[in-house]
């Protein structure tokens, strides 16, 4: 949640070999969520436990003195990115977590918006490289993102397949400053689903549904407003039980939400929380 959580673009080129009946992401629209990676106090357990629970290989591109930043990859293509909380950050109580981009047109133009919008500038816009332009941000509430404008890099490789990123629900005590800020900053509609009474509501990137805001005091009461990213599987279940199988604490078994999907929240071993799905009716 500082500086190092823009390190996206100190990787190198994504290899060209992939299953041509699962393509690359070619580009990512303004709005949508772009990049994500993993802050952690153990990379290297990190990269086995996620290995094992999604299918990936690790790629580490150096970026200092006994440092690498892992690429992530899903049959060749980059699902996501982690890196070591520094020794400054978890001094000062930074949890390894997951930490999620969303692609702008303009890093600078949407800093400058959402400091206007009542969020904190944590990290000033900057560029990564050749590869893109990034800015930390903090919602009103609290919650941590960051912001990417994309250059040689565009983000992810893949996403909504089985092992790769596929939705992030944020956790916030206020839905209705959630909806100014967001829908400000980003030109998102936050709308009520069709289950109004549930109080959760959808997050819109023109036509495409993204993601959403739960209503305040579901979830962890004591935890910090945050991103919770979600990893479509193609057997929430067995995915669950392997992650247990790998000294993940369990936060929420698996559980069916009637025309939602199948849900499971867990904590890796060194604390970061995600959440497993799989799509009603597949």
């Amino acid at each position: 949640m500082d500086s190092t959580s823009t390190i996206i673009g100190r990787s190198f080129r994504i290899k060209s070999l992939y299953n041509p009946l699962m393509p690359t992401v070619q580009r990512f629209s303004p709005g949508e969520f772009c990049w994500i990676e993993l802050a952690t106090s153990n990379q290297d357990a990190a990269k086995s436990f996620y290995g094992a629970l999604f299918g990936w290989t690790a790629r580490d591109v150096p970026i200092g003195p006994k440092e690498v930043y892992s690429l992530l990859e899903l049959q060749g293509r980059v699902a996501a990115a982690a890196f070591t909380l520094s020794s400054g950050e978890s001094a000062a109580g930074v949890p390894p977590h997951w930490h999620l981009y969303v692609a702008v047109a303009s890093a600078d133009d949407a800093a400058k918006k959402a400091g206007e919008l009542g969020g904190k500038v944590v990290e000033a816009p900057f560029d990564v490289m050749d590869r893109g332009r990034a800015a930390l941000i903090q919602d009103p509430a609290g919650a941590y993102f960051s912001l990417w404008e994309a250059r040689k890099r565009i983000g992810m490789g893949v996403t909504g397949e089985p092992g790769a990123f596929c939705w992030a629900d944020l956790s916030t005590p206020d839905q209705a400053r959630a909806k100014t800020f967001y829908e400000g900053l980003f030109d998102w509609k936050l709308k009520a689903g069709q289950g109004k009474e549930s109080g959760y509501l959808h997050i819109m990137n023109g036509e495409n549904y993204i993601g959403g805001v739960p209503p305040s005091g579901q979830g962890n009461g004591n935890a910090p407003p945050h991103w919770l990213l979600y990893f479509a599987v193609a057997d929430v279940d067995a995915t669950f039980q392997i992650a247990k199988d790998g000294n993940a604490r369990v936060l929420l078994p698996p559980m069916d939400f009637e025309g939602v999907g199948r849900v499971a929240m867990l904590a890796d071993p060194q604390g970061a929380v995600f959440a497993l799905y799989r799509e009603a009716g597949k």
